[in-house]
């Protein structure tokens, strides 16, 4: 039976010609017509000054800390209800995550906590807030709280390229921005990131850092650190002919989460992930959680699932829960528990793949709603 996956990649077509492009022009080094190209068109998909490529998003969270001057000793905000990429590069850095609980009505960063953890710790050196399953987090609020503070805020928003708040692209808002172009992330290059930012001595800056940092001499020279962190010729052509396929990318998601959304409308055991009035999702992935007095779990489903080939996933399990990070702050603004620890007890992850057929959506969905109606 053919495997029915979360998110799989989804070729447009034009990706080939950029890649036969750059073997043409013998262009397979890390650098190249395609790299520059793919940066100055999502400059212009997302109308921001400037955008660099790099190998992937991890690495753009990275040089986005490194460039708002994050050290050794220095305190880092960060959701908890995210992937552990969104902290890793925290510690990368030598700095101190602190864990901030999402709210419940978007799922995102709590402004609420957010000025609890403020309170605590004044002078933080930057706040990332994270776009989770391209759903966008209360922008208003949180950068002015950043505002108030005068902290850097950087946008994590490798889940939800495309997505808008308020008419206005995420990964905007922040002084520096994170796209990710992971197989699984609703346009990809295989792998691949992409950092938003302010000016051109930013951008050269982080160009630098990501090619091993060295000096403009005849020989090698280095007066810095740096990384191999930049997005080869070939991988960027690859996104040049994603990108052209983007909106229809968020259309098919669109459609698949308004699909789960109508089927499961009798099932009050079920409740989809919150879309909010002011921001256009890309539903990068959609989710559901299972009401706590219900019959079922999250593990039968996805058990149920697994059975027939299909793939699906627990939410996030909170940062603030991870064994690797769990000797560090958490700030909630519940009495009791938080709302990343319910959504992650409570929630899955369901197929979003733009490669399902309507057939194989069905299969989800009839499988979904038999446990149901037992």
């Amino acid at each position: 039976m053919k495997k029915i996956y979360l998110s799989s990649p989804n070729m447009g077509g034009d990706e080939l010609y950029y890649i036969q492009d750059a073997f043409e022009k013998n262009w397979i080094a890390p650098l190249g017509e395609n790299v520059d190209e793919f940066e100055k068109e999502v400059a212009k998909r997302v109308d921001c000054n400037f955008c660099v490529a790099l190998s992937s998003g991890t690495a753009t969270v990275h040089m986005a800390l490194k460039a708002a001057g994050v050290e050794q000793g220095d305190i880092v905000f960060c959701p908890s209800l995210t992937f552990a990429a969104s902290a890793n590069p925290i510690i990368y850095q030598g700095a101190t995550p602190v864990f901030i609980d999402c709210d419940e009505d978007n799922w995102n960063m709590s402004p609420v906590a957010l000025q609890k953890a403020f309170e605590k710790y004044p002078n933080p050196k930057a706040v990332i807030v994270v776009h989770i399953f391209g759903q966008a987090a209360k922008l208003d609020e949180i950068v002015e709280i950043c505002k108030k503070h005068n902290t850097v805020l950087i946008e994590d928003a490798a889940e939800s390229l495309g997505t808008t708040y308020k008419g206005k692209e995420t990964g905007t808002f922040g002084k520096y921005g994170v796209f990710s172009f992971n197989g699984n992330k609703i346009i990809t290059t295989s792998g691949g990131g992409m950092l938003v930012c302010e000016n051109e001595d930013t951008a050269n800056k982080v160009k630098f850092w990501i090619t091993q940092a060295r000096d403009n001499e005849r020989y090698y020279q280095h007066t810095e650190i740096g990384y191999n962190y930049r997005m080869s010729n070939i991988l960027a052509g690859i996104g040049r002919g994603q990108l052209k396929v983007l909106d229809t990318r968020i259309k098919q998601k669109t459609d698949i989460y308004n699909r789960y959304k109508k089927a499961f409308e009798e099932i009050s055991a079920i409740k989809m992930i919150p879309v909010t009035d002011y921001s256009k999702p890309n539903f990068w992935l959609t989710c559901i959680t299972i009401n706590k007095n219900a019959n079922i779990a999250p593990l039968d489903i996805i058990l149920a699932l697994e059975k027939e080939n299909i793939e699906s996933r627990y939410i996030w399990k909170p940062l603030h829960l991870q064994p690797v990070f769990e000797k560090y702050d958490f700030f909630t603004e519940c009495e009791n528990g938080s709302y990343s620890e319910e959504i992650f007890k409570y929630g899955v992850c369901l197929p979003s793949d733009t490669n399902m057929t309507l057939q194989e959506q069905d299969r989800v969905i009839e499988i979904v709603k038999s446990l149901f109606n037992k």
